[in-house]
């Protein structure tokens, strides 16, 4: 958290730091004494990304290097789930057509 309190835009009284939900995850924010309340907005907008990519399918192409196939995973994928080069992930078959990736 960055700031310890801020100014509460409707009442003019300091809110006090807390951890509040939002879109059904908890984050860091501010919550006055008037019940307004005040997200984080780098994580209220992680938050939004990770909802949005939720109702999303993502069609994408086998690659090949040598003997082995490669997935390619779309940058905003990679950007919510923050993932990086060389990170390692588990796969496994889930399914005879499915397959289940997940961050190790």
């Amino acid at each position: 958290m960055k700031k310890e309190g801020m100014v509460c835009v409707t009442c003019g009284k300091t809110a006090k730091t807390a951890k509040l939900r939002f879109q059904g995850a908890e984050i860091d924010g501010w919550r006055c004494s008037c019940g307004e309340e005040y997200f984080d907005p780098e994580q209220a907008q992680r938050i939004l990304l990770f909802n949005k990519i939720l109702t999303k399918e993502y069609k994408i192409k086998l690659g090949q290097i040598r003997s082995n196939l490669i997935v390619r995973i779309p940058t905003e994928l990679s950007e919510v789930l923050g993932l990086h080069k060389g990170e390692k992930v588990l796969l496994r078959a889930d399914g005879e057509k499915k397959l289940h990736i997940e961050t190790a």
